[in-house]
């Protein structure tokens, strides 16, 4: 029993070397940095779609950096991340595919 502990022990080391350290926090200066743009976009004049399009493309930026760094994704192996992905993009596909029929649906309905 001990030595099966001292091995999940050195397998799930949780010491943190200071490479790692210095990439999650330029990740955090990043995302920080991108939220600042955000909320300075948020208070200017621009067209409502663009903001719109920006936002959603920053965010996208944002998603990806915390699931490639904070969440570990970047460092799994290819078929862990195709696993977490794969549904993801069935589920937007799925969505898209909803929201294209509803639309067709509503022609059907009611003309316009």
């Amino acid at each position: 029993m001990e030595t099966n502990q001292a091995t999940h022990d050195d397998a799930h080391s949780h010491n943190v070397g200071p490479s790692a350290r210095k990439r999650l926090w330029n990740v955090f200066w990043l995302l920080l940095v991108i939220t600042l743009v955000e909320v300075g976009l948020a208070f200017t004049p621009l067209n409502k779609d663009l903001l719109i399009a920006l936002f959603f493309g920053f965010t996208l930026v944002k998603a990806y950096y915390i699931v490639a760094y904070f969440m570990h994704l970047k460092t799994e192996t290819k078929e862990m991340g195709w696993m977490l992905i794969g549904p993801f993009i069935f589920i937007i596909y799925f969505i898209i595919l909803m929201l294209y029929q509803g639309v067709a649906l509503h022609h059907d309905f009611f003309g316009f």
